[in-house]
């Protein structure tokens, strides 16, 4: 039902929204803090209202659509970076911290193992984020462990 809605039933108003974000770009780049009715947010709410479609499901689909500016948010990453409640704002304000190090430091991450640019330092993000929240899940001891 949700896959009907998103191609067929809801695709106008799904796709104005996505219009509506712009480009993609760097979440690092986005100066003020990302409030409701900002066009991504609207997005989000409106996935979620579709049969099936949570919070990860939703994330996912939007960072598809915009891979540098939208964080995937699941119940791995949330808790491994402390963002249950509120997600978007936190990884921005990170990646924004101490004129983008963290930003600069996930772009040589990705540059180190060999990847393409077209894997956005937002996506190196999401991945080192679940891997850390998976092996603590196993019991094994996080890199700032070891």
């Amino acid at each position: 039902m949700a896959a009907r809605a998103i191609l067929h039933t809801e695709a106008e108003a799904l796709n104005a929204l996505l219009t509506a974000i712009g480009p993609d770009r760097d979440l690092v780049d986005e100066p003020e803090p990302l409030t409701p009715g900002w066009p991504a947010w609207e997005l989000e709410t409106a996935l979620w209202a579709l049969p099936g479609i949570g919070q990860t499901k939703a994330t996912k689909l939007i960072a598809r659509k915009r891979p540098r500016l939208y964080p995937i948010w699941d119940s791995v990453v949330s808790q491994v970076l402390g963002t249950e409640r509120a997600h978007l704002n936190p990884v921005r304000e990170a990646l924004r911290a101490d004129d983008g190090a963290l930003h600069r430091r996930l772009l040589s991450i990705r540059k180190e193992a060999g990847l393409p640019e077209e894997i956005s330092a937002l996506r190196v993000f999401d991945v080192i984020a679940w891997m850390d929240g998976k092996n603590r899940r196993l019991g094994e001891p996080s890199d700032q462990e070891r």
